[in-house]
């Protein structure tokens, strides 16, 4: 078993929950094929690894990412200046730098002219190393929406129809409909509705159709609900959530993406002079809502709201390769450590619809990441990507 790798003695958080004891995990043709005592092991002679004292769980899930952003201060300026190879190879680089930092698949959540697209499909190939990408090509908005400068601009449900048929012409795995205003476009407002109910329920009927999964951004009430009544399997940020939108959120089982690390991302490096300095009027807006964020996301999680783990990597000094931090903050707002993780493994494989991903179990692909100690009780084994020890890939270690 020359191209097997066994994973020793280490504990296990299988994507769900902490498994009492030790064991040991054996790998095999890129998927997980044997767990148990070490001792049903003893006479194996392929690669081994000693992970005592170590925790193996499934590779992190970021359901909110955009490769081709370069996260400095101000990425819409750099966006400005890039012509497509150099997107291209930004997307690349930063796609490669999340893998090392212990996540093995994404969604990125609005690219620039598909051109993330060649470097996922290149990924798929094996032809770079890099996570599971799945990608939901040109953001769709009204004229003047959040985003509009790159985006698929459509107004009417006619439009809106066609604009979702070309993103899956294009290639696109999901289809993202920005449902409000948001932080990072000048001019608008997190709180303004930016679709009407017809608009998104088209959008959203038509993606569906498809076989699409669908995403919105959402930040103020009116359009959080406007995309709940749509059927909309996640909504991205969810700033100003009701009680109203928490109850229709629970029947209906959709999933909130917090993505903490967007707002704690601008407020810590407000002062930053390194490179583009972040815009004044994306602070102004942070500062304005980001007690709401936290509000709402604690009332979500504490009504047992099905939450994902994902960052808006990308946006100013949200760094590719960092997106752990993002279950230190989670836990900040009283989120619990394991549940913190399972939000990142299972959950968000089931948010993206990845198949046989996201558990330590016999038959799933072995997309594993081994770490220090045991971050159900420190998150910081998890956090801090200098406690990761092995990132595996698909059976590959990265």
């Amino acid at each position: 078993m020359t191209d097997a790798i066994l994973l020793r003695n280490g504990k296990i958080f299988d994507g769900k929950n902490m498994l009492d004891g030790v064991h040991s995990v054996l790998i095999e043709n890129g998927k997980i094929s044997q767990i148990g005592n070490d001792d049903i092991f003893i006479g194996f002679m392929g690669q081994s690894h000693d992970v005592s004292g170590k925790t193996i769980l499934p590779g992190l899930v970021d359901c909110h990412v955009h490769l081709c952003y370069t996260a400095s201060g101000d990425p819409r300026a750099d966006g400005e200046k890039m012509g497509h190879s150099e997107f291209t190879l930004t997307a690349l680089k930063n796609a490669q730098a999340t893998l090392c930092g212990g996540v093995t698949a994404v969604r990125d959540c609005g690219g620039r002219d598909f051109m993330e697209f060649g470097v996922r499909d290149a990924i798929n190939r094996g032809e770079f190393d890099g996570p599971t990408i799945y990608a939901s090509g040109k953001i769709i908005c009204m004229t003047g929406g959040h985003g509009h400068v790159h985006a698929r601009v459509a107004d009417g449900v006619e439009e809106v129809r066609k604009a979702v048929r070309e993103q899956v012409l294009a290639g696109a795995d999901l289809i993202k409909i920005m449902a409000t205003g948001g932080v990072m476009s000048p001019g608008v407002d997190p709180r303004d509705a930016h679709y009407t109910a017809e608009e998104l329920a088209v959008g959203v009927k038509e993606a569906h159709g498809l076989r699409k999964r669908t995403a919105s951004h959402a930040q103020g009430t009116e359009g959080i609900l406007n995309a709940v009544h749509a059927g909309i399997d996640s909504i991205e940020h969810g700033i100003f959530l009701t009680q109203e939108c928490i109850d229709k959120m629970l029947a209906a089982g959709t999933y909130v993406v917090p993505t903490f690390a967007a707002l704690h991302n601008i407020l810590a490096n407000a002062d930053n002079n390194d490179g583009h300095k972040i815009p004044n009027f994306m602070i102004e807006k942070c500062q304005q809502v980001t007690e709401a964020h936290k509000a709402s996301m604690k009332l979500f999680y504490e009504a047992g709201g099905k939450i994902a783990m994902g960052t808006d990597a990308g946006t100013p000094h949200n760094r590719h390769g960092k997106n752990a931090e993002e279950l230190r903050f989670m836990c900040a707002n009283g989120m619990s450590q394991v549940d913190t993780m399972r939000m990142s493994t299972f959950n968000g494989a089931d948010l993206m619809g990845l198949e046989n991903h996201g558990l330590i179990a016999v038959n799933y692909v072995a997309d594993i990441l081994v770490v220090n100690g045991d971050p159900s009780h420190d998150i910081e084994m998890l956090a801090d990507k200098n406690n990761h020890t092995l990132v595996i890939k698909a059976g590959k270690i990265i």
